[in-house]
């Protein structure tokens, strides 16, 4: 750590980043601390900060008592009613028009253009200076302060650097600044203010964006979130774009694997660029860079290790600013301070809200947090008219910005049309716990003010927005209360958005995930006709229908000119995610298992899929693998299965094999598996079948020498078992797993793979329908269950009551 230089020549209110660490909270508050804290560490170990210094917490009580504001803010506040949006408007003016009509005591102007000039010195004097604020409370910890002060971007010149520091200091009487240090308890009148002053990076001409060390909306910490647009950062707080979004994870890349789990492609029409003379102004992003992500993978994996090893020095999840210097190539931190949402949360508690509608949703955005929320809407456009608002109603707007937090704390729910998961209605929402949906795109469009609505961020990222009050319920575990079984209990799992606040829940890995809903929901289009996608579009020219296609899939897979690529990308981020949230348990992903009808659902579909009459029991599963059409589409999916693995470093991943009706189909199955480069045994891959036809009970034994286990499907071993279409209303009543003539097969089952150290779980609904059906499973000694996740505490509870008294 660097030296400290507490007395000197011009060094009263001054301090260079290299003279602070984070014991200098007191003196310049969070951010820049921090800042100097990690020059003083990583600046010799790889990680570049760009210079600078901070007016410590001394200089702006130098300031407020030379001008007699302090007196002046005692009689302000003492008349001040935080419950008034009114007060409050006036007591910020009054306050603000305090410091501006200060001047800066003599010594102070010395030493900040004094130390300034040595700034200059180092980096040439074209150099321009982001102007930020820190908050010094250090009775309150735990308040970020994110966004509730003033930056000034891109100054230059002496008159122009203590102008941007004056705005500064009054930026501490901000409407919203005021309001949070209310809802925090801190004092008004005692707070100070530091003042970092840093050398701009020209992020302008390249990218730059915000970095936490964890999952922001479940607090799942195996992960880094990176947030990136063209430009100057400051458009993602705004909520102006909707950035880039990168998820790596941390265990396999602090092992030397390029772990970039997921990579969105944001909306990042607009961005900030350097105005000349000072300031930023706006800029269009052309159409063609839109469709280019910000950060190449290289840049993402450098990012995400920094974040690594900073997180790792003040052992806590941070958030983190960078930026890139599209002058240089080179990638800056600019600050990183404490997360503090879900660090705050009391662990071992398990939160879940459930809402129960066939209503299909008014509108979908990005969710923030995990509540449901529900008011009618008040739409606001403007600022300026945010005393319109009440309380208890849903902000309906097309973004926020630090103007608009005196209404956070009134609001049921917010609402945008712009922004992702890091904007400012994210971030201040978050923190509030406030249910929150983003990036709705036409909110104030269609929402009008008075309806009432239900806002639903309980399901994953996807956050929908309901006509009228929906109903809900809200279950609160202590998950160190859950008792251990000797049965493992694992999850069913489909959809990639769940799966890091899935992973929460006391269970031994993923009995399921089914490929299904990523190629449903995220992919959308046949893999057969991305695969012939070429082929497709020279054939569309003879075919408006056709042209029709194309055109749809092109917007689909718009940023993928390779539209095999797409798939294998999506599918494997998809798998990818899951694996991730459950590491190092095993998480098994079930090969595809749609049936024609559904097959023939996805875009271009009817292109690839006859009509069957019965297709439970038609081309599906691996007959449908080894189906010469069809092999291309399999392979496609192995080599997804395989970048999860390989490049990912997702080892835990199994893979299972569905609907495998002999064992000549499971050898064959496995040998175009390794074609495909997935060999069964090849660097620690095991191989499951699901036991869900009669033949694969009465050849239990021949399949299990060709496979490392059996999965029971027990919907379809009904079916079949009793000769049931389960999708027949009338025959309803008699579909039923607890049939003795099924519980029989099962149970033969299970004593074969005991019998021969095999794997043996359930996958199928049973268990986690009928109680006693899970009972009877234990007692067979089945090595585990995967259950769907709204059953699997109250399972285990009752389990273990029976396991108890045996």
């Amino acid at each position: 750590m660097a030296p400290k230089k507490r007395e000197g020549k011009n060094k009263k209110h001054i301090l260079w980043y290299k003279e602070t660490s984070y014991k200098d909270v007191p003196l310049v508050g969070g951010k820049n601390a921090s800042l100097g804290e990690m020059i003083g560490v990583f600046s010799k170990k790889g990680i570049n900060f760009p210079d600078g210094f901070a007016l410590t917490a001394s200089a702006y009580w130098h300031f407020v008592k030379e001008n007699k504001i302090d007196e002046k803010l005692e009689k302000i506040f003492a008349k001040f009613n935080p419950r008034s949006i009114v007060s409050l408007q006036m007591a910020g003016v009054a306050s603000r028009r305090l410091f501006f009509g200060a001047k800066f005591p003599d010594d102070l102007r010395m030493e900040i253009l004094g130390v300034y000039r040595e700034l200059l010195e180092k980096y040439g004097s074209h150099s321009t200076l982001a102007v930020r604020t820190s908050g010094v409370a250090e009775d309150a910890p735990d308040a970020s302060f994110a966004g509730q002060f003033e930056t000034f971007l891109n100054v230059s010149g002496e008159e122009g650097l203590l102008l941007a520091i004056k705005k500064c200091l009054a930026s501490s009487f901000n409407d919203r600044a005021i309001s949070y240090r209310h809802e925090k308890g801190i004092s008004q009148v005692k707070f100070a203010l530091s003042v970092g002053v840093q050398k701009m990076v020209r992020s302008d001409l390249a990218s730059a964006g915000i970095i936490f060390t964890l999952d922001t909306e479940t607090g799942f910490k195996d992960v880094v979130l990176i947030n990136s647009i063209f430009g100057i950062g400051e458009m993602i707080v705004k909520g102006k774009v909707t950035p880039d979004e990168f998820y790596v994870f941390k265990p396999t890349l602090k092992k030397g694997y390029k772990a970039i789990i997921r990579k969105n492609l944001g909306r990042k029409f607009i961005k900030y660029v350097y105005r000349p003379g000072g300031g930023l102004e706006k800029f269009n992003v052309s159409s063609e860079e839109q469709l280019n992500f910000s950060l190449n993978d290289e840049e993402i994996l450098t990012l995400a290790r920094w974040a690594c090893k900073i997180e790792e020095h003040y052992k806590r999840p941070q958030d983190i600013e960078w930026a890139k210097d599209g002058e240089t190539g080179q990638l800056f931190i600019v600050q990183s301070r404490p997360e503090t949402v879900h660090t705050r949360k009391k662990a071992n508690i398990f939160e879940e809200y459930r809402i129960k509608t066939k209503k299909k949703p008014l509108l979908t955005g990005i969710a923030v947090g995990d509540k449901v929320g529900q008011g009618k809407v008040r739409v606001i456009t403007d600022a300026s008219r945010i005393s319109e608002f009440r309380k208890g109603e849903v902000l309906v707007t097309k973004m926020t910005d630090p103007d608009w937090v005196s209404i956070f704390p009134l609001a049921a729910a917010i609402i945008t049309d712009e922004g992702g998961a890091t904007c400012h209605a994210a971030i201040v929402s978050r923190e509030l716990g406030i249910p929150c949906i983003v990036g709705t795109r036409i909110a104030t469009k269609v929402l009008r003010n008075g309806d009432e609505l239900t806002i639903d961020c309980s399901s994953g990222r996807n956050g929908n927005i309901f006509s009228g009050k929906i109903s809900y319920s809200l279950k609160r575990y202590d998950l160190s209360k859950v008792p251990k079984l000797k049965t493992k209990i694992m999850v069913n799992i489909g959809a990639p958005e769940i799966a890091f606040k899935t992973s929460f829940l006391p269970v031994d890995g993923v009995g399921l995930a089914r490929e299904e809903f990523i190629i449903a929901e995220k992919i959308r289009v046949h893999p057969l006709a991305l695969y012939h996608f070429k082929k497709l579009k020279i054939e569309a020219k003879k075919s408006r229908e056709r042209e029709n296609l194309i055109k749809k899939i092109e917007e689909i897979t718009i940023e993928h000119q390779d539209k095999e690529e797409y798939f294998i990308k999506e599918l494997a981020e998809g798998v990818g995610q899951i694996a991730a949230a459950f590491y190092p348990k095993e998480v098994i992903v079930r090969f595809s298992d749609f049936k024609t009808n559904e097959y023939r659902n996805l875009v271009g579909g009817e292109l690839f899929e006859g009509e069957e009459n019965n297709p439970m029991l038609g081309f599906r599963g691996a007959f449908r693998y080894l189906d010469s059409e069809f092999q291309p589409a399999f392979g496609m999916e192995c080599k997804a299965i395989k970048r999860a693995r390989e490049v990912f470093g997702l080892k835990n991943i199994s893979v299972m094999v569905p609907f495998c009706r002999s064992v000549k189909e499971g050898e064959r199955t496995l040998d175009l598996m390794r074609k495909f480069g997935l060999g069964k045994g090849e660097d620690g891959l095991r191989v499951y079948v699901m036991c869900e036809i009669p033949s694969n009970v009465i050849l239990a034994d021949k399949f299990l020498k060709i496979f490392d286990g059996m999965s029971i499907g027990s919907n379809d071993l009904t079916q079949l078992g009793l000769g049931l279409d389960r999708d027949n209303a009338k025959l309803v009543k008699s579909f039923d797993e607890r049939d003795e003539s099924i519980k029989e097969m099962i149970k033969e089952v299970i004593d074969l793979c005991n019998k021969r150290k095999k794997y043996c779980g359930i996958c199928g609904q049973a268990p986690s329908d009928f109680p006693e059906f899970a009972e009877f499973l234990m007692k067979n000694k089945i090595q585990s269950m995967s259950l769907s996740p709204d059953v699997i505490i109250k399972t285990i509870i009752a389990l273990a009551k029976k396991e108890k008294n045996r």
